[in-house]
């Protein structure tokens, strides 16, 4: 079994992959979402994890692999202990140095958040070039591949969520409100009024950025939404046409396939040298 952690600011993603006979990784057999705290230990982790899977008849010594993208790198070293403590492995960090086989054409390589690289690896395996992920979490994150499977670039501007805090934080007379869409553009209520500017106010701010890339990339680009809001935001976007929620997770499968195939043709050698060995002593 394959073990894959999508960290983020708000929510921890947690998958769980099949493995194939040859090292290669299967099907997706369950996902979990728990929040990410900064405060949480390697043996919190631990007996989480632990649990989460028992529940899906897992034991920990299934897990012959681990592939984690962390946009909290505080947390990182907390990870790999968690990893090491409770698996025995050695956890696959997406970070400068591991192949991706996704060429990142920016000023500064480096500072591109494992998640970025994640969802840009999935959308051209799944969807090819060029195409436009637009991430809706804790940030709304705009990502671009081109043609040729290559990150060209892209945007951040605040999640939907944020702006909301934001506005509650800095007007104390506003109450809270649900994020969800309106049913109607002119509010007749405060609560209304909310809404509207919430909800309206992003999808315009998605679709109006949206706009000026594919005019830039072409009219045959692709937009694909993925994130805990995806579905939210997408269903009245004028250009996103796919909602992928499992994308990132896609995107670490293919990074862990792609690290570790120098080791399965490794073990594929070692066993036919064994065969033959076999044989030649029958």
């Amino acid at each position: 079994m394959l073990l894959v952690l999508n960290v983020n600011n708000t929510n921890t993603v947690i998958a769980l992959y099949g493995v194939t006979p040859e090292g290669l990784t299967a099907g997706l057999r369950a996902t979990w979402r728990i929040s990410t705290r900064q405060g949480q230990t390697a043996d919190e982790y631990g007996i989480l994890v632990r649990s989460l899977l028992q529940s899906e008849g897992v034991e920990s010594g299934a897990i012959r692999g681990i592939v984690i993208a962390s946009v909290v790198p505080p947390i990182d070293w907390i990870l790999r202990q968690f990893c090491e403590r409770y698996f025995n492995q050695k956890p696959l960090f997406i970070e400068p140095g591991v192949k991706t086989g996704l060429p990142i054409l920016t000023d500064n390589p480096g500072e591109v958040g494992a998640d970025r690289v994640a969802n840009c690896v999935g959308a051209f395996h799944l969807y090819g070039g060029p195409t436009i992920v637009v991430d809706l979490g804790t940030a709304t994150n705009f990502d671009v591949v081109s043609r040729k499977g290559e990150f060209l670039g892209g945007a951040i501007a605040p999640g939907l969520n944020i702006s909301a805090e934001a506005l509650f934080a800095r007007a104390a007379r506003l109450p809270r409100v649900e994020i969800r869409r309106p049913a109607k553009i002119i509010g007749t209520n405060t609560v209304d009024n909310l809404q509207i500017g919430l909800f309206w106010g992003h999808i315009g701010l998605v679709d109006s950025i949206l706009e000026r890339m594919i005019a830039e990339l072409g009219t045959e680009t692709k937009c694909v939404a993925t994130g805990g809001l995806a579905h939210l935001i997408a269903r009245e976007s004028k250009y996103i046409t796919e909602v992928n929620e499992m994308l990132t997770l896609e995107g670490l499968r293919l990074i862990y396939d792609r690290n570790h195939a120098g080791d399965r043709n490794r073990a594929a050698r070692s066993q036919a040298e064994a065969a033959k060995t076999r044989a030649a002593g029958a």
